[in-house]
């Protein structure tokens, strides 16, 4: 696991520091979340596929965000409640980040270096964009936001074979 992309530290949500590389031999999904988005209902589909695929070797893997439209507005605790009284969620949920700008997170940095957009963006346009990564950590694929979770699995199942 040699690869920059696994040491790159991350906050959970209650405050504990990780990196990918404390998931080892896993397939990543790492989405940005919101609460208040016309998206926010995709938080059952990545529940769905983290109670699928965990034991098969997948982590999905949320970073709050309030850089679209504000839809992110509370705090780590009033985001984990949300997300756990509304739609069940018990994959890891991280703090609040930023994904665009000079302030963007090193991990959406790199995923978008490594994965840019429709015609080459390196930006984020949306809440749940999601970053499919495997194993290794070299293959990234990026979805739209209007890409839903269900739509995911034949991806997912090829990264873990």
């Amino acid at each position: 696991m040699s690869d920059p992309l696994f040491g790159i530290a991350c906050t959970t949500i209650n405050g504990e520091r990780k990196t990918l590389g404390d998931f080892p031999g896993r397939a990543w999904l790492v989405v940005n979340t919101a609460s208040r988005c016309g998206f926010t209902p995709q938080y059952q589909g990545l529940e769905e596929l983290w109670k699928r695929y965990r034991d098969c070797g997948l982590v999905v893997l949320g970073f709050p965000c309030n850089q679209f439209g504000e839809q992110e507005p509370g705090n780590e605790l009033e985001i984990a409640e949300f997300c756990q009284l509304n739609y069940g969620v018990s994959f890891p949920l991280f703090q609040k980040i930023e994904v665009n700008g000079p302030q963007a997170h090193p991990l959406f940095a790199e995923l978008k270096q490594r994965a840019p957009g429709l015609f080459g963006s390196r930006r984020v346009k949306w809440n749940f964009t999601k970053f499919l990564i495997g194993r290794d950590g070299r293959l990234v694929k990026r979805f739209a936001p209007s890409t839903a979770p269900s739509k995911l699995g034949r991806k997912i199942e090829a990264l873990l074979e």
